[in-house]
């Protein structure tokens, strides 16, 4: 039997109990092992330790996970901003998006793992996702409860020709909608995926130096067992780490 190809998937930096620790939540890496068929290992957050050179030759892909942390916006060029941050999980996810890319890995990304890639590659954050008059809610309420955050929903509409589009069969899809920052600014190059009905980005791709590349604003990892779209997701996942191209219509790798 051939061995699987070997998922990285960032930590952020939390605390259990009165210590820190390097952590990701189970249902992102169970998602990504069980529907992508891939195996797994975590990349801590510990720039002062490792730099992400030195991991990412080891890995064949990598996903940026969701995390109550948001991106610092000094790193792409704002002040202000409210946290928590992560500043430890902002320097390997910058550097490890680059150092996949200059090695022709893929790359997938999901909520806060979406905003970082932006970032990344020269976008920018608007932080006003769940009270903006110009947009829909994209937040539950405040007070509401953990899993009636991920009731949150809206539809989103595909872009025609896309690589989810493709994927899925149809044009338009309802997800969950828990974050409170999301696309100000695309980054040069990014294709849009989906949209909100306001027009907000919610899911984009490219060929980063030949690599897949693929992020959603919305939490497939949430439901994945019996959400066929969300196993849809990380089955283009397991396909961009056994080398398929992921070439959406009248899109060149």
């Amino acid at each position: 039997m051939s061995a699987r190809p070997v998922l990285g998937i960032i930590c952020c930096t939390r605390r259990v109990g009165s210590e820190p620790a390097q952590a990701v939540m189970e249902r992102y890496v169970r998602s990504a092992m069980m529907h992508g068929d891939v195996a797994a290992l975590l990349v801590p957050s510990l720039p002062d330790l490792m730099t992400a050179a030195e991991v990412a030759p080891r890995l064949d892909g990598i996903l940026m996970t969701g995390s109550p942390s948001n991106v610092e916006p000094a790193r792409y060029g704002d002040d202000g901003g409210e946290g928590p941050f992560d500043p430890a999980r902002d320097e390997i996810a910058l550097s490890l998006i680059e150092a996949m890319g200059n090695l022709k890995r893929p790359v997938f990304g999901i909520c806060r793992g979406f905003q970082e890639i932006n970032v990344a590659l020269g976008g920018t954050l608007r932080r006003d996702t769940s009270a903006s008059t110009d947009l829909i809610p994209h937040h539950a309420p405040d007070g509401a409860g953990f899993g009636a955050m991920f009731d949150h929903r809206h539809g989103v509409t595909l872009a025609p020709g896309g690589i989810l589009a493709a994927a899925l069969g149809r044009d338009a899809l309802e997800v969950n909608s828990v974050h409170y920052q999301g696309v100000a600014t695309l980054a040069p190059g990014l294709r849009i995926e989906a949209c909100a009905p306001d027009g907000l980005v919610e899911a984009y791709s490219t060929h980063n130096n030949d690599a897949p590349l693929l992020a959603v604003q919305w939490h497939p990892e949430w439901d994945a067992d019996t959400n066929p779209d969300s196993k849809a997701f990380f089955a283009l996942l397991g396909r961009a780490l056994r080398g398929d191209p992921l070439t959406s219509q009248g899109q060149r790798p």
